[in-house]
C-alpha cells in the first residue's frame, strides 16, 4: 500500500535525505548491506526475547531499507545490479526476522505455533515472487494491503508487548495471505485480456528477421 499509493510522496520526502547521505559518503550498496546486518541483529533480539530492543533495531533496519533507493538516485548510480542486490537482501532480511520469531516460539514451548512464522514467510515470498514473475511478463503487479513496509510496521507493533506478539503474528499471516491472493487475482485478470495487435512495421521486421535467420542457417549447412 505504501509502495503503491504513497510512493511519489514518500520519494519527495526521502530524496533530500538521500542527497545528504551521498554528500557525507554513503553509497546505496553500503546501506543495503548494513541493513542486512541490522536485520540479523533484530532477528537475534526477537529470538532471545529482547523485544523492545528488537523494535529499535527494526526501525534502524527500516531506515536502511527506506534510503538505499534515494541514495542510489542521488548518486546517479542506480543500476540493475543494485536493484538485484536490494531485492535479494530484502528476502534474506524477511527470512532472518521470521526465523527469530520461530526460535522465540520454540524456546517458549509454543509447540506447533512455530509453524506460524513459516506460514508468514511463505506468503511473504509468494507476494514478492508474483510481482517479479508478473513484471517479467510485462504485467503490473504492485500494490496490495500488506507490502513489505506494512509487514515491518505490524511486526514492530507485535514486539511492543509479549501478550500481543502471537495475536499480531496471526493477523500478519491472514493479511499477507489476503495480499497474496489479491495480487494473484489481479494479475490473473490482467493476463486474461487480449494482447494488443502488433503494428504492421513490427510484423514486417519480425518476418524479415526470421527470413534472415533461415538463410543464415541454410548457408551454414
Amino acid at each position: 500500500m505504501f509502495d503503491g499509493k504513497f510512493r511519489q510522496s514518500l520519494d519527495a520526502t526521502t530524496a533530500p535525505v538521500g542527497r545528504w547521505l551521498v554528500r557525507v559518503g554513503f553509497s546505496a550498496d553500503v546501506l543495503t548491506g548494513s541493513g542486512l546486518v541490522f536485520a540479523c541483529a533484530t532477528g537475534w533480539a526477537i529470538a532471545v526475547g529482547h523485544h523492545h530492543l528488537a523494535v529499535v533495531l527494526l526501525i534502524a533496519t527500516g531506515f536502511h531499507d527506506m534510503f538505499d533507493g534515494p541514495v542510489a538516485k542521488a548518486s546517479h548510480r542506480a543500476s540493475q545490479r543494485g536493484s538485484y542486490f536490494d531485492s535479494v537482501v530484502d528476502r534474506l532480511s524477511d527470512a532472518v526476522l521470521l526465523a527469530g520469531a520461530a526460535y522465540y516460539l520454540t524456546a517458549h514451548h509454543h509447540g506447533q505455533l512455530v509453524m506460524l512464522p513459516i506460514g508468514i514467510l511463505t506468503t511473504t515470498f509468494m507476494i514478492s515472487y508474483q510481482r517479479s514473475k508478473a513484471e517479467s511478463l510485462g504485467l503490473h503487479a504492485k500494490g496490495g494491503l500488506m507490502e513489505r513496509a506494512e509487514r515491518m510496521i505490524l511486526l514492530g507493533v507485535g514486539l511492543l508487548a509479549s501478550q500481543i506478539f502471537i495475536p499480531v503474528l496471526w493477523l500478519l499471516l491472514v493479511l499477507t495471505a489476503m495480499t497474496a491472493a489479491g495480487r494473484f487475482w489481479r494479475v490473473w485478470q490482467i493476463a486474461a485480456r487480449p494482447e494488443p495487435p502488433v503494428p504492421l512495421v513490427r510484423r514486417a521486421h519480425y518476418h524479415t528477421s526470421r527470413l534472415r535467420r533461415g538463410l543464415s542457417r541454410t548457408s551454414r549447412h
